[in-house]
């Protein structure tokens, strides 16, 4: 399969940025663009009447959106590769949730897309059906000019600051912008547990836990650093200790 080519359908409702596909794609191996779409309900009709290998998908789109487009289509058996190519950085946990393959940021560059279409090229060679998961195991993070993957397990702590979350890894940190009550509910809560309102921690990055006095309680992490503890959470963070 590595050396198949993909049968491409183009949507986006702006005529000008199809045309601007149609290029970078004229300049990628392995891709035949085989028809384009100006909104979602076209793109229904095209994926219905062309079966493409892969969708390259606006998300702001007028009347039906992107995500309700990868959404409509998420039940086909054997249903395209989707690779959102959007402007916006703030659709990239909806992208996941589905299944999108790769998430592109406007304008996007040649070796970016390149990149999408290996992605796409594995996604089409593997098994038909594409079992759901349950809980999250990867995000999409905006990453100097591009879109970066990060495994969920990698995560140490996740800190609401304002309308976006800090996502950190060891000293490195990311910013996505998204409620930290929404991430919480696609990971697993055998993985993750919340500790305050703003502050959710990998459990096992906790080392301890601390009557401060006052029935003030903080969890000692890892790498030293402490996080006073939320009454509203307490309870649940000792119980799982005591599993």
């Amino acid at each position: 399969m590595s050396d198949a080519v993909l049968r491409t359908l183009i949507v986006d409702d702006e005529a000008v940025a199809r045309e601007r596909m149609k290029l970078q794609c004229a300049g990628v191996d392995g891709v035949e663009v085989v028809g384009t779409a100006g909104d979602g309900h076209a793109a229904l009709e095209a994926i219905a009447a062309l079966s493409p290998d892969l969708v390259l998908l606006d998300i702001a789109m007028p009347g039906l959106d992107g995500i309700a487009v990868a959404e409509a289509i998420g039940h086909l058996a054997n249903r395209p590769a989707i690779v959102f190519c959007t402007a916006y950085d703030r659709h990239a946990l909806e992208a996941f949730e589905v299944s999108a393959i790769d998430y592109l940021l406007k304008p996007v560059s040649r070796d970016r897309l390149s990149r999408a279409v290996d992605k796409a090229r594995l996604f089409r060679s593997g098994p038909a059906t594409v079992i759901e998961r349950r809980w999250l195991d990867e995000l999409w993070v905006p990453h100097r000019g591009a879109m970066i993957r990060i495994a969920t397990d990698d995560l140490d702590r996740i800190e609401a600051e304002r309308d976006y979350v800090r996502l950190w890894i060891g000293a490195v940190s990311y910013l996505l912008l998204d409620a930290i009550t929404r991430i919480e509910g696609r990971l697993n809560p055998e993985t993750f547990i919340r500790l305050r309102r703003s502050v959710i921690v990998r459990r096992d990055f906790i080392a301890s836990i601390r009557h401060e006095g006052a029935g003030v309680w903080s969890a000692q992490l890892v790498n030293g650093a402490a996080v006073r503890v939320g009454p509203t959470y307490l309870a649940e963070l000792k119980a799982s200790l005591k599993a």
